[in-house]
């Protein structure tokens, strides 16, 4: 097998040849169909500070769809030929795909079986790939942890990879959305998405009582701002990363009576929804695609903030 594998912050991405994966007991081997590009792997390659994260050298990608070739010991429910998709967390040993064991840029992989997800039928791999992080977790983060449903009137900061997901989910699950995003373009793409209305900043949705407001972009600001402007008793919910800190002003959180609540990654049950509102078609994120040998390249177009959407790799079958 062939894989880009990470061995440490600033040091370039570097492709190399390992001996094919086995399944040990209660996994399978992964002929990898799709990995998915994360602006958290830009994030490690640059910040020394996720280097704690990481088991290196590792094949990096923790967004992974793949046929089985090989079933491990103890494996119930899943055969050679399936197509599954592999939810980062949740493995009972603790490791993830690439960070602590080899992931997605890689031609083949391996996952254990609690994180399996079966794929449906009409769902691409490269859809299943990007689902498999920025679906679950802006759907996590708006559903099971924003409590996001029908009628909900929901707030959504930011479009990037994993907003742009969250805008369509919650559009398809019948919800009333108003975005903040402030690049001209990210804007078109959530009106185009079904949102009801689009400003720059949330503060301008205050007049609007709404439930909930989702924090995809974390940019410190934007959090006292989602405080500010929710309605009283409502709930802000915390994903994005850009910021490590945020200023409160705690006058909104006491007079208003807040939920503030932080979201990290999915489940496989998160992750079954998003496949599925994928497969009825009600789910139509905007996805781009490359090929093995442009992974290097497309880090650097995340970098560079070159990509709208979200970016995957798409392997020969």
């Amino acid at each position: 097998m062939k894989g880009w594998e990470f061995t440490g912050t600033h040091q370039p991405l570097k492709i190399v040849e390992k001996p094919d994966p086995t399944a040990k007991p209660g996994y399978v081997v992964l002929k990898t169909l799709a990995g998915g590009l994360c602006h958290s792997d830009v994030s490690a390659l640059d910040i020394e500070s996720w280097m704690p994260q990481f088991n290196v050298p590792v094949i990096m990608g923790h967004e992974v769809c793949g046929r089985i070739v090989e079933v491990g010991e103890g494996v119930e429910g899943y055969k050679v030929g399936d197509v599954v998709a592999v939810c980062p967390l949740g493995a009972k040993d603790g490791t993830t795909p690439g960070y602590t064991r080899d992931g997605g840029y890689g031609t083949m992989t391996t996952a254990p079986v609690e994180q399996l997800v079966k794929v449906p039928e009409g769902v691409e791999p490269y859809q299943a790939a990007a689902a498999t992080d920025a679906g679950a977790t802006s759907y996590h983060a708006l559903c099971a942890v924003g409590g996001a449903k029908e009628g909900t009137k929901v707030g959504i900061i930011g479009v990037g990879g994993l907003g742009q997901f969250a805008v369509s989910i919650a559009v398809a699950k019948g919800c009333e959305v108003y975005v903040a995003t402030r690049k001209p373009s990210a804007q078109e793409l959530a009106l185009k998405l079904g949102a009801k209305e689009v400003k720059s900043n949330i503060t301008e949705f205050a007049d609007k009582n709404l439930d909930v407001i989702v924090d995809y972009a974390g940019a410190g600001t934007t959090t006292d701002d989602a405080l500010k402007a929710v309605k009283p008793r409502g709930k802000v919910v915390l994903v994005g990363m850009a910021s490590d800190t945020a200023t409160i002003y705690s006058y909104s959180m006491i007079f208003k009576e807040l939920t503030f609540q932080g979201s990290m990654g999915s489940t496989t049950d998160d992750l079954k929804d998003v496949l599925d509102l994928l497969a009825s078609g009600k789910l139509d994120p905007e996805l781009h695609t490359c090929k093995f040998e442009e992974i290097a390249d497309g880090i650097d177009q995340l970098r560079e903030g070159k990509v709208s959407g979200r970016l995957a790799c798409v392997y020969d079958d």
